[in-house]
């Protein structure tokens, strides 16, 4: 038999890429980023030019089948692989990323009558703009006595699927008329691959308050948030649920010519980035924590029991390996913090002095902020740019420097961007393990772990724990490729199960980066620190962001 080979499609928040991967050992043969056209639409609609409101962040659903046209086709055309060879092919998606579609599964903002509606648009991931629903959700569930409430770590984020849903029943209650159903962008990628629709375990578990023992919350509780909401789980998100590593369907004649691959190519159901990029760093046992590093950061954690941990955003069976508890929480800005400070913050003498070094600004402000010790900057941080997704769950909160003074540098401030990321996810590792999840050891993939030698350093100083980095430059598309080889199976030449998949495949780097203890030391304190002013700030001592927030919305309306 032929060498076999799969492709990992990741879609991201502001591209997608394609990977073509070598079975028998996990090797990336070619890679291809699409950039989307439409980028992030967080300002005004493409053609009518509609303002948005603020908090809103929405995407096209073509740029996502543009992905397919044009990055399929090329890693092809760079390996020279024959398309009889590639025997499957998984997605991975940011989450929760919903979009409503008609009876055709066509997405509304794709018809004349809606395409100037903003509720007809994709909700990006970050979307913000439903928290109010999500506040009333949370306190009539916990009025409620809902058990789902600890599955998700006592809330239910505004990110997520049911919040995004009211948001429309409540502001366009003519969208939901008209809405057949509300997918996952990547279960609408799959159909559109597939030319059927099914619904994956792990967006339902995690996004959309499934369990896979209970299912839905029961229809008394949709009818108690809103009547409008009645019998929303045997309408609206009605469709059969598949495990992840099940095979969605085959693809369809007609995307095969689009994309240039064989028809009955099998394709996985779709996957969340993060959950993917697990089984590609070789992690499928509990007690090691996988932190997906970009834009934002998913912190990925395996267990044996369902355990409440206080602002998780799920435990869901199955959710990530087969066999366990997965558990996921995350920080909602992390790169995203980075890129501000640079493309809002940074003064013009230090990108003049970047340009004639003829390095990047990011390079410049990182070799400058590594000639400081850990606390010399005086600066302190807390890293809720884009709220706090973990361990507050709030959106409402924003960011705070403290320890400004005239003598300040820029890469000081960049050192204490960074380090705030590292306090923040030190935050969702002690309440992990102290609610007896165990975390002994962390993986490290996505862009930043490869590119920022320091910004890691100084992750494992403040969490004193070894990070072991990613192999691959493109590891959920990698995990994505697995899930596809298993929806091939092994008579075809991929796997009967992702763990298997991941003996083979999964490669982590041999160099890991090991807590300093010197410098451990001095960022227990600076923790210590930024633990008082995360509670004071985000637990109800000082709600003045939430005040100037309010402030803010009435005066820009």
């Amino acid at each position: 038999m032929s060498q076999k080979y799969a492709i990992g499609v990741d879609y991201g928040t502001q591209s997608g890429r394609a990977v073509l991967v070598d079975l028998s050992n996990g090797n990336e043969i070619a890679d291809h980023v699409t950039p989307y056209p439409h980028g992030v639409i967080d300002e005004k609609l493409p053609v009518s030019g509609r303002e948005l409101e603020h908090d809103w962040a929405l995407q096209h659903p073509d740029d996502y089948l543009e992905v397919l046209r044009r990055s399929v086709p090329e890693v092809l055309r760079q390996s020279g692989v024959s398309p009889d060879d590639i025997i499957g092919l998984g997605i991975d998606f940011t989450a929760c990323t919903m979009l409503p579609v008609d009876e055709q599964g066509v997405p509304l903002c794709l018809k004349p009558e809606w395409k100037d509606h903003p509720h007809g648009w994709i909700k990006l991931w970050k979307h913000h703009a439903a928290q109010d629903e999500a506040d009333r959700l949370n306190a009539i569930a916990a009025e409620r006595g809902e058990k789902f409430l600890p599955r998700y770590g006592g809330k239910i984020s505004s990110e997520w699927m049911i919040a995004k849903i009211w948001q429309i029943v409540n502001e366009a209650p003519e969208v939901y008329e008209a809405t057949d159903l509300f997918t996952e962008a990547t279960d609408w990628v799959v159909s559109q691959l597939t030319g059927q629709f099914v619904r994956n375990s792990c967006t339902a578990g995690y996004k959309a308050i499934w369990h896979k023992q209970d299912g839905y919350p029961g229809n008394d509780f949709f009818k108690a948030l809103d009547p409008r909401l009645d019998k929303l789980t045997e309408t609206k998100l009605r469709g059969e649920i598949k495990p992840l590593g099940s095979k969605a369907g085959e693809l369809t004649e007609e995307m095969a010519r689009l994309i240039g691959l064989n028809a009955g190519t099998a394709i996985a159901v779709g996957n969340v980035d993060a959950h993917a990029a697990v089984p590609a760093v070789g992690v499928v046992t509990p007690g090691k924590l996988v932190m997906a590093m970009g834009t934002s950061i998913c912190h990925m954690l395996l267990g044996t029991e369902e355990v409440a941990v206080e602002g998780m955003c799920g435990v869901v069976e199955d959710g990530i390996i087969p066999g366990y508890m997965g558990y996921e929480a995350g920080q909602s800005a992390v790169g995203d913090i980075f890129e501000w400070f640079v493309e809002e913050a940074v003064p013009a003498y230090a990108k003049e002095a970047a340009g004639k070094e003829g390095v990047g600004v990011h390079q410049w402000l990182t070799e400058r902020a590594s000639a400081y010790k850990p606390g010399e900057t005086g600066l302190l941080a807390l890293d809720w740019w884009n709220g706090n997704r973990s361990v507050l769950v709030d959106t409402n909160l924003t960011g705070v420097i403290v320890g400004y003074s005239l003598l300040t540098k820029p890469e000081e401030v960049y050192r204490a961007l960074l380090e705030a990321t590292a306090y923040g996810t030190r935050k969702i590792i002690d309440a992990f393990h102290s609610n007896g999840v165990p975390v002994e050891e962390v993986y490290a993939c996505g862009g930043l772990p490869q590119r920022n030698a320091l910004l890691m350093q100084i992750y494992a100083d403040v969490t004193n724990r070894e990070i072991k980095v990613a192999d691959s430059k493109q590891t959920p598309a990698v995990g994505a490729a697995m899930f596809g080889a298993v929806a091939a199976g092994s008579a075809r030449g991929g796997y009967d199960s992702v763990v298997d998949a991941a003996k083979a495949m999964a490669r982590v780097r041999e160099e890991s980066f090991k807590p300093i203890p010197e410098n451990v030391a001095v960022y227990e304190k600076l923790y210590r620190e930024y633990s008082e002013l995360h509670d004071y700030f985000g637990r109800g001592a000082n709600d003045v962001m939430k005040r100037l927030k309010a402030l803010k919305d009435k005066a820009s309306k």
